[in-house]
């Protein structure tokens, strides 16, 4: 195990092999998955070149030459590298590396996908906290109103939480032009349903800075030079966690203020916390161990136990 200056930190030399993220290189550390020379690997440790690593037994191999691409992925692709579910985008894409998917799109969905071998470049693209660009063109089951797209814009409860304000724009009797900067779980579906609406499709056309074009469904193409230095410049701010935030940060960190996907029910202003539904379901002057007692005595001069004020 190698202590020079130019060695490497072994989750990031894992990493950058193309087989995993460092967080899950990370994983597979503290698994005592992984050897450096012979022997089984901690945290921290760093190597270099020379040192001979292995995952699971097997030797790590040079890292490849990375890869991005850009895919129209057709409806009924799956974005999955489980090459055992049917219609996996894998197979569909028929690349000659081993390639996954940055991010997702649903099955129903179609459009822009960025695909890659680049473990770094995909952490810094779907971090939250980096608020990317991803632009949707989005057709609903009955006419868009001036009101639906003022309330999608400004931000819809789903999923405990309030979507964060998006551009958004009416393109056609039926249609509108979205774009967001976070990811939630089929986002756009999810919003437009809360508003009373259904998607009948769903198109992407655009990621960061690149763009759909003419790209066919179900072909693929390059990323240019050009396009990927821009890229770069965008995520060079991104800190270097080894995994997007949204896997990162407590739930409440994450998601803000918890929302019901519904309105509350007439008479309450907002859900009871835990708290309050343990007043309600205790006796009267019960107090919980190790908190304060219903009925501690007021330290007011006069005050009667229980806190009441005398009668009048």
């Amino acid at each position: 195990m190698s202590e020079d200056n130019g060695a490497t930190r072994l989750n990031k030399f894992i990493s950058e092999t193309g087989i995993c993220s460092r967080r899950e290189a990370d994983r597979l550390i503290e698994q005592g998955r992984v050897t450096v020379n012979g022997e089984v690997a901690g945290m921290g440790v760093k190597v270099t070149t020379a040192d001979h690593v292995t995952v699971n037994g097997k030797p790590l191999r040079a890292k490849p030459q990375a890869v991005y691409l850009v895919y129209n992925k057709p409806i009924g692709i799956t974005c999955t590298t489980d090459r055992a579910i049917p219609d996996n985008i894998v197979d569909a894409v028929k690349y000659k590396a081993r390639i996954f998917p940055i991010g997702r799109l649903d099955k129903p969905s179609c459009g822009l996908i960025l695909l890659t071998n680049d473990g770094d470049i995909v952490n810094k693209i779907l971090r939250a906290g980096n608020a990317h660009e991803k632009e949707y063109i989005v057709s609903m089951d009955k006419p868009v109103t001036d009101d639906f797209v003022a309330r999608m814009g400004a931000g819809v409860p789903i999923l405990d939480t309030v979507t964060k304000p998006c551009k958004v724009r009416k393109v056609g009797p039926k249609t509108i032009n979205i774009t967001l900067t976070q990811g939630l779980n089929r986002q756009i579906r999810r919003m437009a349903e809360y508003l009373g609406f259904s998607v009948t499709s769903l198109r992407r056309v655009r990621i960061m800075n690149i763009e759909l074009g003419g790209l066919k469904s179900g072909q693929w193409r390059e990323v240019t030079p050009k396009e990927l230095a821009q890229i770069n410049a965008m995520i060079a701010g991104s800190s270097k966690t080894e995994e997007a935030s949204i896997l990162e940060q407590p739930r409440a960190a994450r998601q803000g203020p918890r929302i019901k996907d519904k309105p509350a029910a007439p008479g309450r202003n907002k859900p009871s916390t835990p708290r309050e539904r343990d007043r309600r379901s205790a006796p009267a002057g019960a107090g919980r161990p190790g908190s304060r007692s219903g009925s501690r005595p007021s330290s007011r001069p006069g005050a009667r136990p229980g806190g009441k004020k005398p009668g009048r």
